[in-house]
């Protein structure tokens, strides 16, 4: 059990300081957007409350749920008593059922983030994927960033949608229609650097869009990018 207890309280606290990039690179306003983390070998995960303002974050507030976004209050520890991990006066998240959901179906991801960055968004809005034309996408994406179906919070249809869409693709990222972005990442750090590069190719797309019609890369060179980034660089 007391494994189980430091991987939550890891989590916690990695998750509380990851939101503090959202805020920093400008992918938030408000309570909107969260981070979410996996608890390794176990059928949980740590996500932020729902409507509180980022400044008064603390790993204790991070909400444990289930993987089906229910918050577990409580855990007898046995000799330890009962620890308290579920924050009995805060809710998780309004997105938690979508994060649970990719948490279900996607075993390889251990981190979900959710902006409203304004780039991104406005591609989102249009239901325009981002077509692959800089090296920093092919590296990457792997290719564009798709765009999922239109879905409303309540239930776990975002999470689907999030799910069908990524399934398939090289993409870490995805740009719910109408909606914003979703981002994926073997942990929660990797699912937030995506966040941050997706906001950043979509400000740039756009901006080059203004200027004249982007060129395409080649697919094969696209691959190439892809396998040298994600196998070779920094490794």
């Amino acid at each position: 059990m007391s494994a189980l207890l430091e991987s939550i309280a890891r989590i916690r606290k990695e998750v509380c300081e990851l939101h503090a990039e959202l805020t920093r690179y400008q992918l938030v306003v408000w309570t909107a957007g969260n981070v979410s983390g996996r608890i390794p070998g176990h059928d949980l995960m740590v996500i932020k409350p729902s409507g509180v303002s980022y400044d008064d974050l603390t790993p204790e507030l991070m909400v444990v749920t289930d993987l089906y976004g229910t918050p577990v209050r409580g855990m007898n520890t046995g000799s330890a008593g009962t620890v308290d991990w579920g924050n009995p006066d805060l809710s998780p998240s309004s997105d938690t059922a979508a994060h649970a959901y990719v948490y279900r179906h996607m075993p390889e991801v251990g981190g979900v983030v959710h902006t409203h960055s304004t780039y991104a968004t406005a591609w989102a809005a249009r239901g325009e994927e981002i077509p692959c034309v800089l090296t920093m996408m092919g590296d990457e994406f792997g290719g564009p960033i798709p765009v999922g179906p239109f879905a409303l919070i309540g239930d776990d249809s975002i999470g689907q949608g999030i799910v069908e869409t990524l399934k398939n693709s090289n993409s870490p990222a995805v740009l719910m229609q109408n909606h914003g972005p979703f981002t994926i990442g073997k942990t929660a750090r990797d699912a937030v650097k995506a966040a941050v590069m997706c906001e950043e190719v979509a400000r740039t797309v756009h901006i080059s869009r203004q200027l004249g019609e982007p060129l395409p890369i080649d697919q094969a060179k696209i691959e190439s990018l892809y396998d040298r980034y994600q196998n070779v660089y920094g490794r």
